[in-house]
């Protein structure tokens, strides 16, 4: 036997390991679709409990929303349950071009490609329209799907000081021998829920004459005025060359992603990325539920000023009850903690005050950033808000962490 004793004890030592630091990750079992309100158990096997969820990514609430649920069914009826192959062979359906012409006219692009996930997206689209001729210049924040598509090319790599547009400008100078130049940034940072200073980054990437790419993951469907996204809300529409996404948050939550932009850039990935040629596509019932919020949303802007008006009160009130809150404009809320056991130990508590919130730590968020992420949705209500803001109040007060500053706590529970 290959896997022998001496190989197993290196992997149940590090899991061990991982326990005693207090990190170790457990999946919760939800019983009930996703929404504000839904069934968790626990896998140790105990009872059901029915908690508020504020750590999804179901922003506009849609996840379960009737009209997208009977837009799948219809999709499984009238195309199936899967393509069985690639685009390129047999894998293009007309509803899948048809997505991908309404992403297209939705974020104000010129083409768009469809992904089995915007994760495979961020993957493949580096090595499809960049060489070793060229340099990409990514925020030390962007997220870990942007990560490992920067390994996956050729292309050199430096990065800027997170949201440093100075920093920024010093390396495009530095780096001005390059053919190409690409800035890589997210649109909405998701463990931190600040927005990229777009405006400032198109007019660096016009005057230095290098590509803008944009994972918008996280503001797709309820960023800006309508909803189109970070460039939506920084007024620099058409002028992102590429731009990233997915279908697996605000716009339906299933899964699925694109890369939307130049249509030289997105043909190139319809030729050379990875993930689109040895991927199965998109299943047609999420593409057929995708095309359903995409009308809902083209209907009104009623779920994202909801969105933006539960966000306000319920930063307003961790704010006025002491806890230490990350600066930012989106529905991510970041509390911060800093130490990892504490997040583990405060989420617990507030499941069993009935709200559901996740511990973040290392490798998720740098060491000594330990934070829970609370994540608000157009699903919520008030009554669901003030709840939770109880709960969070009581486990706060327990823990002793009400009013105290950074250094405080840290002194009081360690890094």
């Amino acid at each position: 036997m290959s896997y022998t004793n001496k190989i197993k004890k290196i992997y149940q030592d590090q899991l061990e390991q991982i326990r005693n630091a207090g990190i170790f990750k457990v999946e919760r079992l939800i019983h009930s679709s996703q929404a504000a309100d839904i069934e968790v158990e626990f896998p140790t096997g105990s009872s059901l409990k029915t908690v508020i969820n504020m750590c999804a990514n179901n922003y506009l609430g849609l996840s379960s929303h009737p009209e997208v649920v009977k837009a799948a069914h219809d999709g499984l009826e009238s195309r199936g349950y899967g393509m069985s192959s690639v685009r390129f062979i047999c894998g293009t359906q007309d509803i899948h071009r048809e997505l991908e012409n309404r992403v297209t006219e939705f974020l104000g692009t010129e083409d768009t490609i469809l992904f089995p996930s915007c994760m495979d997206a961020n993957a493949g689209v580096f090595e499809a329209v960049l060489s070793n001729e060229d340099i990409m210049i990514s925020d030390r924040l962007v997220h870990a799907s942007i990560i490992d598509g920067i390994r996956l090319c050729s292309a050199q790599h430096d990065t800027f000081k997170h949201s440093n547009m100075q920093h920024l400008e010093s390396k495009l100078q530095l780096h001005s021998d390059k053919r190409i130049r690409m800035v890589i940034t997210d649109g909405v940072y998701s463990m931190d829920g600040d927005t990229a200073k777009l405006d400032e980054m198109v007019e660096l990437c016009e005057k230095y004459d290098a590509l803008l790419f944009v994972d918008d993951s996280h503001a797709s469907g309820f960023i800006g005025k309508t909803g189109r996204g970070t460039h939506e809300k920084y007024g620099v529409m058409g002028k992102i060359d590429i731009i990233t996404t997915t279908f697996g948050k605000a716009l339906g939550g299933a899964s699925g992603g694109c890369v939307s932009g130049r249509k030289e850039l997105v043909e190139m990935c319809r030729q050379k990325a990875r993930p689109y040629l040895f991927s199965n596509t998109i299943a047609p019932v999420v593409v057929s539920g995708v095309l359903k919020v995409l009308d809902i949303l083209s209907e009104n802007t009623e779920r994202r000023d909801k969105l933006e008006e539960n966000t306000a009160y319920w930063r307003k009130g961790l704010t006025n009850a002491g806890f230490i809150l990350k600066e930012g404009d989106s529905p991510i809320v970041p509390v911060m903690l800093f130490n990892a056991k504490l997040s583990q130990d405060i989420s617990k508590d507030l499941y069993d005050e009935g709200i559901y919130a996740i511990g973040f730590f290392f490798p998720v968020v740098p060491n000594g950033q330990a934070r829970i992420r609370t994540q608000i949705s157009a699903g919520h209500e008030i009554h669901h808000l003030d709840k939770a803001l109880d709960a969070f109040k009581k486990v706060g007060k327990k823990y002793g962490i009400l009013g105290l500053t950074k250094q405080e706590i840290i002194q009081k529970y360690g890094l």
